[in-house]
């Protein structure tokens, strides 16, 4: 089995768990232990991200730094199957960690699994959907992202 195929069903059967963590046992022990330490949930989608990145890291640098990237660009460089896989495996890690963040808001909101469930399917169906969702319902929650303590000078 080459890198792309074992990377795409490695992060794609990685996330399984997770979100049924999230969405069937929110509150659980074990649902904070796994979903709540990154290097757990998160850190072995960037290294299954990473290893496929690597060998086309001039390539994807090239194309989107160089110039200001077009959509013709842009489906230019999602033209091979190692990128096509590697945009995916950038999906999977990036709704998992909206779905991550909506996950924590749900519990420190107090949410009933009937509302936090369908908010987090969003999360990893269509990822920016469910993360706009899962802010506006949790509005109410204060966290160090919503909410920075420091200011930029």
């Amino acid at each position: 089995m080459d890198v792309m195929t074992l990377s795409f069903w490695f992060s794609s059967i990685f996330i399984g768990p997770l979100w049924m963590l999230m969405w069937f046992l929110p509150r659980h022990e074990i649902t904070k232990k796994i979903v709540g330490d990154l290097r757990i949930c998160i850190l072995p989608l960037i290294v299954s991200y990473a290893i496929l990145l690597i060998p086309n890291i001039s390539e994807v640098l090239m194309a989107l730094g160089t110039q200001m990237p077009t959509p013709e660009i842009v489906v230019n460089l999602f033209s091979t199957d190692d990128l096509i896989i590697l945009a995916w495996l950038h999906f999977l890690a990036m709704d998992t960690f909206a779905g991550r963040y909506v996950w924590m808001r749900m519990i420190a909101a107090d949410k009933p699994i009937q509302f936090s469930m369908p908010v987090l399917a969003l999360c990893m169906f269509v990822g920016p959907i469910g993360l706009l969702l899962g802010i506006l319902t949790t509005l109410d929650v204060e966290d160090d992202i919503s909410n920075p303590t420091g200011t930029i000078e």
